[in-house]
């Protein structure tokens, strides 16, 4: 049972408020005014916060702002109740961090439905977020409404063949892409031309934010590696989500945070890792990586110039070491496809 934390100084509307929610189903606690609400929160640590504006002592400001300074509480759904309908302060109220308000007078589903709205917001911003597309929809729909949910559910969708460019290291970034069919890799290039692939994309990986959020160039090109299918949401929408949105901003940040996690890792390799490793981790990220379906003898379709800049190694080493790892059975070869026999193996190189 949900609990919710409901402070206000009005008795008859703090005692009609809690009967409501009671018949909800919610578990619900009162308090007079907002010191109590505050001691209350920190002590019954309830999932939503309902709290009146205009309090003698501490009003709902001053409870919002306490609660946000305590870890515990400080990202609790927090919504106002007001009967202040002019514009500034609501903007207020929502400035402060409040997530919704609730204008007096109001009526029991107009109450309801900003509680159910807010606690399915906050169950999806404590799920893993792994990037997709239909996640992001449905936040997008319980944290902002059906404005925003428009800039998933209608965005454009752009064809791609294989080796054919998406974007250019350099380059001013125009969108943020997702990958709904097909495979994506991202590389620099050095003073001399040769590439180091720095990231690899799948179905339902997002692409193209780390630009956008950091307002920079691209720094690094990407390119299809077989023919793929991006949905394009257009810069300037997401950065009116991200604006608008700390849910969604919040998401991204921690997807942002993975990605670096993830280069380190493989940058990690690259420097301390022997040719063998080099080679097998390669292999290894990219079965991992694409081999969604997790079948025993997984095929990829990749030049050894791609796979080389993967290990970060030269071509011509790569090829030997290719070689090597097929007449030990690790791997078959067929013109440009490679077929891991032997994940396990390869993995254990890596250790």
């Amino acid at each position: 049972m949900k609990k919710i934390l409901l402070i206000d100084d009005s008795d008859d509307l703090r005692e009609n408020t809690a009967e409501i929610l009671e018949l909800a189903n919610y578990k619900v606690f009162t308090a007079e005014n907002g010191k109590v609400g505050v001691e209350m929160a920190l002590q019954e640590d309830p999932d939503l916060i309902i709290c009146d504006v205009m309090m003698p002592d501490l009003d709902g400001y001053g409870v919002l702002y306490l609660l946000q300074k305590n870890p515990s509480t400080r990202n609790k759904p927090f919504i106002f109740l007001t009967a202040k309908t002019e514009y500034k302060d609501l903007r207020k109220g929502m400035e402060s961090g409040a997530d919704d308000y609730i204008t007096k007078p109001f009526t029991g589903i107009e109450l309801l439905s900003a509680v159910e709205s807010r606690l399915k917001k906050i169950e999806l911003i404590e799920k893993q977020f792994k990037g997709d597309l239909q996640e992001l929809q449905e936040l997008i729909r319980v944290s902002s409404g059906d404005a925003l949910k428009d800039l998933t559910d209608n965005c454009s969708i752009n064809y791609y063949k294989k080796k054919q460019r998406v974007y250019s290291e350099g380059n001013r970034p125009t969108a943020l892409y997702y990958v709904q069919k097909g495979k994506i890799k991202t590389f620099k290039t050095n003073d001399n031309g040769k590439e180091l692939v720095v990231g690899l994309y799948n179905e339902n990986d997002f692409l193209g934010h780390t630009a956008l959020l950091e307002q920079t160039n691209y720094q690094e090109t990407a390119i299809a590696m077989e023919d793929t299918q991006l949905a394009i949401i257009p810069k300037e929408d997401f950065e009116l989500l991200i604006n608008n949105n700390r849910e969604v901003s919040r998401k991204f940040i921690q997807l942002l945070a993975k990605n670096i996690s993830e280069k380190e890792e493989q940058l990690l390799g690259m420097a301390y890792n022997s040719l063998r490793k080099k080679v097998a981790e390669a292999l290894v990220t990219l079965n991992k990586k694409y081999n969604s379906a997790n079948t025993e003898r997984f095929q990829i379709d990749i030049t050894r110039e791609s796979l080389a800049s993967i290990a970060g190694t030269a071509t011509e080493s790569l090829i030997r070491t290719l070689g090597d790892f097929k007449n030990e059975n690790l791997i078959g070869i067929k013109e440009s496809v490679i077929t891991i026999l032997n994940a396990k193996k390869l993995e254990n190189l890596i250790n």
